[in-house]
């Protein structure tokens, strides 16, 4: 310090007065406050209280805060200081059992009566919805710090979710939905060995193979018609959500060739299957009532009983299927007889009008009364071996004006066409289908190296 001030002494004047000057200056910097700090220690003093929260403004410059900002005013709606409330929950999952009602899950959780009744009177079609619980299903349920019943989450589809919310003390709900993208595809293949290994390997699932079946069901018999070389193209629905594969939507159009005779399809938007001149592919009558393996027995004038071990006329047809397999309605009518007897076991006969009858025979259980007006494709019994019967199948009788016909071989009636109004519309349908399903004959061939036999439809290997 002393020679400092020693060589401060030996400075001119001038010098001595701007270094006293700059002293000074800092100095009073540092000694006085400033005016921020002044309203900071102010604010401290006066507003701020002991074991109060205070929400701090988050700075604006910062990229990240901004971006977070925008992504919550744009996903929420809501003012940015504000969190999702159901955040505070505490969420627990109930998958309903068999038996299950909304009062003994909400029992199960803890949740009272009031709880319950409160939920399941809540306006709207929530509450029927609430009433239809299927096992397997699963609610998602939250409760807030009073041990309320604060949220309820039950997703009734893949598309669509039930939510009910306590809000002021009482229950609201709505419904949310979400998009479903469809997109087109296309399978195709060649019959080798089966049908139902062709179309696995062109990759439909078990129901596209069977809705296809199904569509030409009325011209085609599944069961003895089919031989190596038949082809099948597909156009089809492929659904998504958010990007997400969920699964296969409709079958917009089929074309199916059996032993060189080509058969197509095309769906129109009331839902059903048309040739693509407007003839309706549903016939009043299916062909074949039940999905089989096998024809064990045909129609003929004269068959040896197994049970009976006797010579006798067989006026149906027997369809080899497993025990319990679903039997259809072969077309509208009513029940005329739905019994049992030692003979034929289970049966159901019904009456269709125009003099036509169906009988179905060794059911192993009816599902059907007598009296019961039926649809075509309704189930109406399952396939058992009831009677006399070597096996389980189903014995099928098709009568007209009381006279026995080949069920496989009699002429059917046709359903009605298109109507005349929709024709115009339904050809420029149709245009795009056979154009797609023509595409996918061309990838077909590309695909297995095969060429088309002259003057046929059939394909075969070069």
């Amino acid at each position: 310090m002393k020679n400092i001030k020693n060589l401060y002494i030996q400075l001119p004047k001038k010098h001595q007065l701007v270094i006293s000057i700059i002293s000074i200056m800092l100095l009073l910097l540092i000694l006085l406050p400033s005016e921020k700090a002044t309203a900071s220690r102010q604010t401290a003093d006066n507003s701020l209280k002991v074991g109060q929260r205070y929400q701090l403004a988050l700075p604006e410059d910062s990229e990240i805060s901004t971006h977070q900002a925008d992504n919550n005013q744009d996903n929420s709606g809501q003012d940015d200081n504000f969190l999702d409330i159901s955040e505070q929950f505490n969420w627990q999952s109930a998958k309903v059992r068999n038996g299950d009602s909304l009062a003994k899950i909400f029992k199960r959780l803890g949740f009272n009566a009031q709880t319950t009744y409160k939920v399941s009177t809540v306006e709207g079609e929530a509450s029927n919805q609430l009433k239809r619980l299927q096992v397997g299903d699963v609610l998602r349920i939250g409760t807030n710090d009073k041990k309320e019943l604060a949220a309820l989450e039950y997703p009734i589809s893949q598309t669509k979710t039930l939510f009910v919310n306590l809000i002021d003390g009482k229950y609201q709900a709505h419904f949310e939905e979400k998009t479903v993208e469809i997109q087109e595809s296309i399978a195709h293949g060649i019959i080798k060995s089966s049908f139902w290994n062709a179309g696995i390997e062109s990759g439909l699932n078990d129901a596209q193979i069977i809705n296809l079946a199904n569509i030409f069901g009325w011209d085609i018999d599944f069961g003895i018609d089919i031989r190596q070389g038949d082809t099948f193209h597909v156009v089809y629905e492929n659904k998504y959500i958010d990007g997400e594969f969920i699964g296969t939507g409709k079958i917009l159009a089929a074309e199916f060739v059996n032993q060189d005779d080509p058969f197509q399809a095309i769906r129109f938007t009331d839902g059903e299957y048309y040739t693509p001149d407007g003839k309706s592919m549903r016939k009043a009558f299916l062909r074949a009532p039940v999905s089989f393996k096998y024809i064990s027995s045909n129609f003929k004038p004269k068959r040896f009983h197994p049970v009976q071990k006797r010579w006798k006329a067989h006026r149906g047809t027997d369809y080899a299927a497993k025990t319990g397999t679903p039997v259809l309605a072969a077309g509208n009518g009513k029940v005329v007889r739905a019994s049992y007897d030692k003979y034929n076991g289970h049966h159901v006969f019904i009456q269709h009008g125009n003099g036509i009858e169906t009988k179905y025979i060794h059911f192993s259980k009816r599902a059907v009364k007598k009296g019961q007006r039926v649809k075509q494709g309704q189930v109406i019994g399952y396939v058992g071996s009831t009677g006399l019967a070597s096996g389980p199948h189903l014995h099928y009788e098709f009568l007209l004006n009381g006279v026995h016909r080949n069920p496989r071989t009699v002429k059917l009636p046709d359903a009605q066409p298109i109507d005349n109004k929709y024709k115009a519309d339904f050809t420029l349908v149709a245009e795009q289908r056979l154009k797609e399903l023509s595409g996918s004959r061309q990838a077909l061939l590309a695909a297995n190296g095969i060429l088309p036999v002259e003057g046929k439809n059939r394909l075969q290997a070069p």
